[in-house]
């Protein structure tokens, strides 16, 4: 359960009489209500509000679950005069005067307790609205109503402000009733639901007036309510505490499986994930066959002899690895295939048959009815943004007949190197040193065979794929829950 479901529990029960006791000596809702349809009828007679049209009486089926004996179901009108602003024409907005609240400023100010304004209406306007219509008083509770509905905030009195027609509510607090308690209130999910109910059967979510003067309150005696919102400020503190420790744990829970298979990958290309077993031989012996290979096929004419790296990092060797493994270079063990690769746009591809991979930097970008390749070759992005951020694997295998752009280098690994090993070491290292630009990012060719690789001996390659893929399935399940 995270912070804001626990608050909501502290509030529903509020709101059922739950979460403190009930005590006779502080009378009942009823005896309050029958003061505030007093004062409410006063103010009518002296003209300070108008009569409200009759509101439906309450129903059992209305009623969604029990409240105390001594709590009344109300509706909101029946304590509150709830109307809207008188309207404001965007062309009697100002760039001073008396600040003017849409639904964006109102939920600022709720989020942060502070506003930034940049409408205001002329202070000769906001008194002629003020004469006719009113404007926000001290307790007085404003309700969004429009897009984001059903934020609530209770008017504090010290500076005035008018707010949008029909986009803000506002609950008239016209018998002087406790704010604190009804802001809990709507903040709970009953009011919550009740609120949102049926609001999207517009474009725009809304509550309109209608709607807000006939939602549901229960309703304690006015000391109960006290006491309630008393009790909510003392838990409070505690879900916040509770809720920063609750992030901290999930923090810690989407980070550790992430860091676990980085730990994983790490001590695997470092020798400590299997044991060395002398009995499979050495990585000099294997490069030795690799780089006999490369030479027969140079003078094969089946690869061309590579120029010198022109691209070299410091000499310093990344970490120790075993006595049997060696570092070597990129383009030591592979072979570039990116003379091969051919970009089609998408005009040529939009008519073309979907029937084989098109790869781009970040994998399969469509299909289409030809293809380029027919073995299991890696291809490593060349550029955008993933090159650093990471947010997908930089190397993948490609498998079967597909097709390749110029956005993905194309790399044989020689014989020797196990295809799926040399992919987990790719995709375990950071890339940035060898990328450039920010903008755009790139990994040229030449950079690219810049890249220190541990090699150990083929029989260990396989041992260690082997053991990641033992391991990492732990790993994404962690994720996952």
């Amino acid at each position: 359960m995270n912070a804001q479901d626990l608050k909501n529990s502290i509030l529903q029960l509020a709101v059922q009489g739950k979460l403190v006791e009930q005590r006779a000596e502080e009378g009942t809702a009823r005896e309050l209500l029958e003061q505030i349809k007093l004062e409410k009828d006063q103010l009518i007679k002296d003209k300070k509000i108008k009569k409200s049209k009759p509101l439906p009486e309450i129903t059992e089926d209305e009623i969604p679950f029990e409240i105390p004996e001594s709590w009344e179901w109300v509706r909101v009108n029946d304590i509150f005069n709830v109307k809207s602003a008188m309207r404001i024409h965007q062309t009697d907005w100002q760039s001073s005067g008396i600040p003017f609240f849409r639904g964006r400023e109102l939920v600022q100010l709720i989020k942060t307790g502070n506003v930034d304004f940049d409408i205001y209406i002329s202070k000769e306007l906001y008194e002629k609205n003020k004469e006719k219509g009113g404007v926000p008083s001290k307790n007085d509770i404003l309700v969004t109503a429009v897009g984001t509905i059903g934020k609530s905030y209770i008017v504090k009195g010290t500076k005035p402000f008018y707010y949008k027609d029909a986009y803000i509510l506002c609950f008239e607090n016209i018998a002087n009733i406790y704010p604190e308690y009804i802001k809990y209130c709507l903040d709970s999910p009953y009011m919550q639901n009740e609120i949102h109910r049926d609001s999207m059967a517009t474009t725009v979510a809304q509550l309109t007036i209608i709607k807000a003067k006939e939602m549901l309150v229960p309703f304690p005696p006015l000391e109960e309510q006290h006491r309630i919102v008393a009790k909510i400020e003392e838990i409070l503190p505690y879900i916040d505490q509770y809720d920063k420790a609750y992030t901290k744990l999930e923090t810690f829970n989407k980070k550790f499986p992430e860091d676990m298979k980085k730990s994983i990958l790490q001590m695997a290309m470092q020798g400590k994930l299997v044991e060395q077993r002398p009995e499979e031989g050495t990585a000099d012996e294997l490069f030795e066959q690799i780089v006999a290979e490369k030479a027969q096929r140079i003078k094969e004419g089946k690869i061309k002899k590579e120029k010198p790296i022109d691209f070299v990092l410091s000499d310093e060797i990344p970490w120790d690895l075993p006595e049997n493994w060696k570092w070597v270079r990129f383009r030591d063990i592979t072979i570039n295939r990116d003379a091969e690769r051919v970009p089609l746009s998408v005009s040529e591809r939009e008519h073309l048959e979907k029937k084989y991979d098109y790869y781009g930097a970040s994998g399969v970008i469509d299909k289409v009815d030809k293809y380029l390749f027919t073995e299991d070759l890696v291809l490593i992005g060349e550029d955008g943004a993933n090159l650093l951020s990471r947010s997908t694997p930089i190397a993948f295998i490609a498998t079967g007949k597909y097709w390749v752009n110029n956005h993905a280098h194309v790399i044989e690994c020689c014989k020797g190197v196990f295809i799926k090993y040399f992919v987990y070491y790719i995709n375990a290292i950071s890339l940035a040193k060898y990328v450039t630009g920010t903008a755009q990012p790139k990994m040229n060719q030449a950079r690219m065979n810049g890249i220190w690789i541990p090699l150990p001996p083929l029989e260990e390659q396989k041992r260690i794929v082997a053991k990641i893929e033992e391991f990492l399935p732990y790993c994404d399940q962690l994720i996952k829950n």
